[in-house]
């Protein structure tokens, strides 16, 4: 409803902020099945006031995805399984836009992994409203 009223311009002084933010880090290794590891959070570089509507991810490996690898991006309060190394999720919508944002990376099984996992990079970009 709120939206309605901002974009009809009967409440001018209504505040209708919205916008995007964005964050980078490296991410986390992994050695062995069975574990899981966790990225530094992620968050705006400056406050921002509103709810999240749609994140989109990426994060980068050093190499191939070792078979059951598992990813989620995780708020708070919430986490949502990532179907990829990139994409786009409403998962996280209605969440405050300021709260920080994390990758947990896990890898099922166990045993040590052939190859050590590492996570290049992990990034997110927020949009809210």
């Amino acid at each position: 409803m709120k939206q309605l009223l901002c974009l009809l311009a009967f409440l001018p002084g209504l505040a209708c902020a919205s916008g995007a933010w964005q964050a980078s880090s490296p991410g986390p290794g992994l050695q062995n099945r069975g574990m899981q590891a966790s990225s530094p959070a992620l968050t705006a570089r400056e406050p921002v006031d509103g709810a999240i509507t749609e994140v989109s991810w990426r994060y980068v490996l050093t190499g191939p995805a070792p078979s059951g690898l598992v990813v989620h991006l995780c708020a708070e309060k919430r986490c949502v399984p990532l179907d990829g190394a990139s994409g786009t999720t409403r998962g996280l919508s209605n969440l405050t836009a300021y709260q920080g944002l994390y990758f947990v990376y896990g890898v099922q099984g166990k045993g040590r992994l052939h190859r050590d996992l590492r996570v290049l990079s992990n990034q997110v970009m927020v949009n809210y409203h």
